[in-house]
């Protein structure tokens, strides 16, 4: 296979064979076709400064349900899926205290992602390039969310949270998100749910579930399930994140 999707000399084993720690593979490029590939292969690049590039495609998968229906789980939000809006996330929401944008700084949102992390970071340098390439052909999206600033003036906003991730056919790979301000994050999570939902989208995937994805609805499925959905996702046309 050659193209946009990269070709078979791809340095991961088939998910398929992978142990549950998801570890397939080790080495190669980080391309727009290599990353392209792997997404829709169900494998994602993963390690820290310094290390070789290491490929994951870990076992159970995360993701974030876009079609639970609230009549039959009496735990979702009504027009947000399996995400969780508390109550007090919705009024927030509501007050407009945020204002939420789509691609106004990819590279900012990306940057912000791996800061401050006391395990180290895994938005290196070349991670940074590749993404940002790949946000320039339009497969990677950045959702910001943004406070007045209050200091510099009513018309003046600044970043308080944000979002991005990778988008083939109808699935959202979500790499990550930050918040500056409290709630920054959250509201743009919630942002980026509505957004997949109405425009079609079908498999919001998370990677792996964490204590804070699981507060806000993250479910997890097994690896064969999420490729089995992924295959359905990719194939879909027509469906657009911009």
């Amino acid at each position: 296979m050659s193209g946009i999707w990269g070709n078979r000399d791809v340095p991961w084993i088939p998910p398929e064979l992978a142990e549950p720690d998801g570890f397939v593979g080790v080495g190669g490029d980080l391309r727009p076709p290599t990353l392209l590939r792997a997404y829709a292969d169900g494998v994602f690049p993963w390690f820290n400064e310094g290390d070789p590039i290491l490929w994951w495609s870990p076992d159970p998968r995360g993701i974030i349900d876009l079609h639970v229906d609230s009549r039959t789980h009496p735990d979702a939000t009504p027009g947000y899926g399996g995400l969780h809006v508390s109550r007090r996330l919705a009024r927030t929401i509501r007050s407009g205290k945020f204002r939420v944008t789509v691609n106004q700084c990819f590279e900012t949102v990306m940057r912000a992602c791996g800061e401050c992390r006391p395990e180290g970071t895994w938005v290196t340098n070349d991670m940074l390039t590749g993404y940002a390439e790949l946000h320039r052909l339009g497969h990677a999206h950045s959702l910001e969310t943004w406070v007045r600033a209050e200091r510099e003036g009513p018309d003046v906003w600044e970043l308080a949270g944000g979002t991005y991730g990778v988008s083939i056919g109808g699935l959202f790979a979500a790499e990550s998100m930050f918040y500056r301000v409290t709630d920054g994050s959250k509201v743009a999570l919630a942002a980026l749910v509505s957004r997949l939902r109405e425009r079609g989208f079908t498999l919001l995937d998370v990677q792996m579930k964490t204590d804070h994805t699981s507060t806000m609805g993250a479910s997890e499925i097994s690896r064969s399930e999420y490729l089995k959905r992924l295959r359905q996702a990719i194939g879909l046309s027509g469906v657009r994140f911009v």
